[in-house]
């Protein structure tokens, strides 16, 4: 339930609520006050009323109004009967049993006054009904000291058999009736306060609980945060506007978790960088003092050791052009930040032609080098030439290095499939340790124990790390296969699917 909802509901029940609990409330408090019988008994927990105390109070009032009705009828159709002592003091019986009480005047003498209505100063209150408004009912106030109170008096004028003038007085008795509404209505004042501050209350701490806790939950998560502690998820499990707080708040936990541990690990990378850096750099910086020196010190004192010695310096110089090249290479590749030209090509005919220059390359002229390829062509992929060539190069220069055997072979493969093109690169070195197969991929990772190099060079250790960022900037994989003894194999895949490109980035 979202929290606009809830603030709806909240408002429809601020007022339902009161209205249902206040009928319910007029209901026991008319029980009470103006039930017949009032309680019958008490139960363990309170009063219990009668079923038809209230039935029992308007069957009274009911009752009484048809008498008065009655003798209303008689004074019109037959006075001579408020003539009749019997008569007039049955009804007077009656009508006080009912809280009522009846006066008879003829000819300006009261003839009959019921014995609750018949006080001192009678006629005074009579006068006064008859100076205002004639023959309406109206309120009459009692001042004998025996009654007291309110009635409500209804005149009716008539004239007897000897055309005397005659007046009925019918009087209500409203003191049972003002005594309960004297405590009716301040009870039903206070109750109505109570059930609207009560609703009132408890739906504010529901609502405002439900607001509040959530918030004291997203605060205690930011203060967790703000101190560095981005281990604690935060679980909402709302389906509110809070909810979907608390989910994009748990996003962005993740995500800066995940910043944080990949900036912590490009530091680490870096240190780790500037150390091999330093190691790899400082062979071929030694390689080249010692001969610097050698000429110095006139070591070389032939003219073909000097030539051997500034072979050697050259050599070493380019080692080290080789291993800044690769280092930027990566590091760009690592950044995203090397741009790719991605075109639409033959890998077959790209591969023939690749086993061919390595032929023509001095560094391989004792290698045997093969292509061998069992896709139909041409086979169309879409990749960036010079880069495909540089993951080749940079792993037949990695087979080249494990190469100890009197007859160094490299065989290019290719296979095909519906989706992705193959392409396999084996040799017959000395292989890799099965424990050290799934690190050749890892920057600056070189297996030491395996190494039994036939050019005499090491290589960088970033070689085979850039053949990895590479084919899965072309969307393929990498893997390597090895036996040590008999070779190894580094393969992977190119997708056939169609690209669009934009800018040099692959869609």
């Amino acid at each position: 339930m979202t929290i606009r909802l809830r603030l709806i509901l909240s408002y429809i029940a601020m007022v339902l609520i009161p209205i249902f609990l206040t009928l319910i409330t007029a209901l026991v408090l008319t029980r009470v006050f103006f039930g017949a019988g009032d309680t019958s008994g008490r139960g363990g927990d309170g009063f219990q009323f009668h079923g038809h105390a209230l039935s029992e109070f308007w069957e009274k009032i009911n009752e009484r109004e048809q008498l008065m009705n009655g003798v209303k009828f008689v004074a019109e159709q037959d006075p001579e009967l408020l003539a009749d002592p019997k008569f007039v003091a049955g009804t007077g019986e009656t009508l006080q049993g009912l809280q009522a009480g009846l006066v008879i005047v003829r000819n300006g003498v009261v003839t009959y006054a019921s014995s609750d209505v018949d006080h001192k100063g009678l006629e005074d209150e009579l006068a006064r009904v008859d100076t205002d408004q004639e023959g309406r009912s109206r309120w009459m106030m009692s001042r004998g000291p025996e009654i007291g109170g309110r009635y409500k008096a209804e005149r009716v004028d008539f004239v007897f058999g000897d055309q005397s003038t005659g007046t009925l007085y019918l009087l209500s008795d409203l003191n049972p009736l003002l005594g309960k509404m004297s405590w009716f209505m301040p009870m039903m004042f206070i109750s109505l306060l109570l059930i609207v501050a009560l609703t009132n209350l408890l739906l504010t701490f529901f609502v405002s609980r439900s607001i509040l806790r959530p918030l004291y939950t997203l605060k205690r998560a930011a203060e967790r945060i703000k101190e560095g502690q981005l281990d604690y998820p935060l679980l909402m499990q709302r389906k509110d506007e809070f909810g979907e707080v608390g989910e994009a708040f748990e996003e962005m936990r993740e995500r800066l978790k995940h910043s944080i541990h990949l900036q912590l690990q490009y530091e680490e990378n870096r240190k780790e960088m500037l150390s091999n850096i330093s190691h790899d750099l400082k062979t071929p910086i030694t390689g080249i003092k010692a001969c610097v020196e050698g000429l110095q010190d006139r070591v070389a004192d032939t003219e073909e050791k000097r030539d051997k010695y500034i072979a050697m310096i050259g050599q070493k110089a380019n080692d080290m052009d080789r291993m800044i090249e690769e280092l930027f290479l990566f590091s760009k590749l690592d950044l995203k930040r090397l741009p790719f030209d991605f075109e639409q090509m033959d890998v077959v005919g790209f591969l023939q032609s690749f086993s061919e220059e390595m032929k023509t390359d001095p560094r391989f002229a004792q290698v045997q080098i093969k292509f061998i390829s069992t896709a139909e062509h041409p086979l169309h992929v879409v990749a960036d030439r010079d880069k495909l060539k540089r993951v080749l190069m940079n792993i037949a220069e990695n087979s080249l290095h494990y190469m100890n055997k009197p007859d160094p072979r490299l065989t290019l493969e290719l296979e095909a499939s519906p989706r992705e093109a193959l392409v396999r690169i084996r040799d017959n070195g000395a292989g890799i340790d099965e424990a050290a197969l799934p690190k050749v991929f890892e920057r600056f990772y070189r297996a030491e124990s395996s190494r039994s190099s036939h050019s005499g060079r090491g290589g960088s250790g970033l070689g085979l790390a850039i053949v990895r960022q590479i084919i899965e900037a072309h969307g393929g994989i990498v893997r390597a296969d090895s036996q040590t003894g008999v070779g190894t194999s580094i393969s992977f895949t190119l997708p056939r699917q169609a690209y669009s490109r934009t800018d040099g980035e692959r869609k």
